[in-house]
């Protein structure tokens, strides 16, 4: 049972209108303790590539969810336009020298484990129920 907060009368649960006074009744505020236990996989699911759509839209109302919707979200297009400059500078490379690409093709591939950590480091902070922001990147925001 909810109370209204113009009249005070008790209203049962699931119904968005006073019966007394007419005034819509308001969502109880969520525990963030509770929004955290309830959506740490939709938190841990946004630091695996594709699969951040969903608590993108599954779990909108979430701050916890979101938070780390929008630092998978980040990393993901960050490992997206990594990709891409690795393509093009590789293309240019093969023009230039095969022994150029080669020492470089060692380097560009090391790179690929600074964006597998960060997602651990995401993966770790989600199943923790922390607010962390990733290293490097975290402090961008897209999802509001």
């Amino acid at each position: 049972m909810s109370i209204c907060s113009k009249c005070g009368a008790q209203v049962a649960d699931g119904i968005n209108v006073c019966p007394q006074c007419g005034a819509p009744m308001m969502a109880a505020p969520v525990n963030p303790q509770q929004d955290v236990e309830q959506n740490k996989v939709m938190a841990i699911l946004a630091y695996f590539g594709i699969l951040v759509l969903i608590p993108i839209f599954a779990a909108k109302e979430s701050k916890f969810a979101r938070f780390h919707a929008n630092q998978g979200l980040i990393l993901m297009i960050a490992a997206i336009v990594y990709s891409v400059l690795v393509q093009v500078l590789t293309s240019v490379l093969v023009q230039i020298s095969l022994g150029l690409l080669g020492l470089f093709a060692i380097v560009l591939s090391l790179a690929w484990l600074v964006f597998a950590v960060l997602a651990i480091i995401g993966i770790i902070n989600a199943a923790k129920g922390e607010f962390k922001e990733l290293p490097i990147i975290g402090k961008y925001q897209i999802l509001k």
